[in-house]
């Protein structure tokens, strides 16, 4: 899998890579069991049953890093975040900070382009009750690492979405080299700057509740809020 994930010179590659994963049996059952049994109300579609890559420009100047595709979302779709609620919710903030063309992400090929940002996921892999175990989010997070690798040029803010995001990126900059200050707690709205190791440009990362149905139908998220967070991104950015 590392190597894998190192051999991939470009995003092209690393997307088609992930796509063929079959690295974590539990999830390759489930992600495939959901796709031939489906939701009801998709019962007429097609559903995508493999790893999801990431979604976006090459040199986005801002990453978006969820947990895992949805079971009948991104494991139905083939496309992070579209084709359910949270994705419906994410979209529609991006496009009112013109970081997207439209508000709407409902299929593959349905014209969505994001401006400046690229949406990932720590897993890639819809899990089970939406928890991948430990060992599964460890075997996965070689992908991560390697595409905020090709990110790093251009990358200068990440959006974390929960604290299951949050602590993903941090693992994946510190293992770069970056230093990440501690204690760097998640919090709606937390921002920590993660400095390279280099001397080249340093990362942002910036703390979001995730839009999941629990948080956006209780009103522990709300529009405003995770406007702030995408208004945040771009000024730090520098604009996209």
């Amino acid at each position: 899998m590392r190597q894998r994930a190192r051999l991939a010179g470009d995003l092209t590659e690393l997307d088609a890579a992930i796509i063929d994963c079959f690295a974590c049996p539990r999830l390759v059952r489930w992600r495939e069991q959901v796709a031939r049994d489906k939701r009801a109300a998709f019962r007429d579609q097609d559903y995508w049953g493999r790893p999801v890559p990431g979604f976006g420009p090459a040199d986005a100047r801002i990453g978006v890093l969820g947990l895992a595709p949805a079971a009948h979302g991104a494991n139905r779709t083939g496309r992070v975040f579209t084709g359910d609620r949270s994705g419906d919710w994410l979209f529609a903030a991006l496009h009112r900070a013109g970081l997207a063309n439209q508000s709407t992400s409902t299929h593959l090929g349905d014209g969505l382009e994001l401006h400046g940002v690229r949406v990932l996921a720590a897993v890639r892999c819809a899990p089970p009750a939406n928890k991948p175990t430990p060992v599964e989010r460890d075997t996965c997070a070689p992908w991560l690492d390697r595409e905020l690798e090709l990110l790093a040029p251009t990358m200068r803010v990440l959006v974390c979405l929960g604290a299951f995001g949050w602590h993903a990126g941090i693992r994946a900059l510190r293992g770069r080299g970056y230093d990440v200050p501690a204690p760097a707690t998640f919090g709606h709205g937390a921002e920590v700057v993660a400095a390279a190791p280099d001397g080249s440009a340093d990362v942002t990362l910036l703390g979001c509740y995730h839009p999941s149905q629990q948080n956006t139908f209780t009103g522990r998220l709300t529009e405003p809020m995770t406007d702030a967070v995408l208004a945040r991104a771009a000024h730090l950015a520098g604009g996209v």
